[in-house]
């Protein structure tokens, strides 16, 4: 049996143990004005006994000159694939002190994906096209969702117990306090969560240059 089967075992027994008794929550974020907030992160830390998360593969696409998805959650120990689906190479950073990593000018997709082993936030670049940003948030925690463009995010499977619900977002103007959260076994809790959050700055993408870029 392969380590990354033996890896994935404990959650997959305490998934086992808790699908016909599982509690589930949904956020729906908004503004203080009431607009929907997409590309929040949800998240839930339980107060104790944190689980060791299955290693686990995600991946984000550079395409049309851009990073899709503009925001992406992990678990700390995710290995993550930056393939290029643009027809001209791309060079993708971060300088973030929880992953400094460079992938130099590539086509297609690079040989190895790069390993997000330390929690916390961190921003993507492009050394080529200056506009080009995105963000991945690391976290300890394997229970947690990314609003959709209503706003709403849904975390399923949740083991009974106490948690803190976390709320952040890239453009967020202020850090939004943790709110307490009790789950019976048969739970389906909604919160209504507000954040501020600075508007998307929409640049205007010069046309390709001669030689494709």
């Amino acid at each position: 049996m392969s380590k990354w089967v033996l890896a994935a075992l404990p959650v997959a027994m305490l998934g086992w143990a808790c699908a016909a008794n599982a509690a589930s929550i949904n956020a729906m974020v908004r503004t203080p004005d009431g607009i929907p907030v997409e590309d929040a992160a949800v998240v839930l830390n339980p107060a104790s006994g944190m689980p060791r998360p299955a290693l686990r593969r995600a991946t984000i696409e550079q395409r049309d000159r851009e990073f899709q998805p503009y925001l992406t959650i992990v678990t700390k120990g995710t290995a993550i694939d930056f393939p290029n689906r643009d027809p001209f190479k791309h060079h993708v950073y971060s300088f973030s002190p929880p992953n400094v990593f460079e992938i130099k000018l590539y086509a297609d997709k690079p040989a190895k994906p790069i390993l997000f082993d330390k929690s916390g936030e961190v921003v993507l670049g492009c050394n080529i096209h200056d506009w080009m940003e995105a963000h991945v948030l690391v976290v300890e925690t394997p229970w947690f969702a990314k609003s959709g463009a209503d706003g709403s995010a849904t975390i399923k499977h949740l083991p009974a117990g106490a948690y803190r619900l976390r709320l952040w977002h890239p453009r967020q103007r202020a850090v939004v306090a943790d709110v307490k959260v009790e789950l019976k076994s048969t739970d389906a809790q909604h919160f209504d969560m507000t954040i501020d959050v600075a508007p998307r700055a929409v640049v205007k993408k010069p046309p390709p240059d001669a030689g494709g870029y």
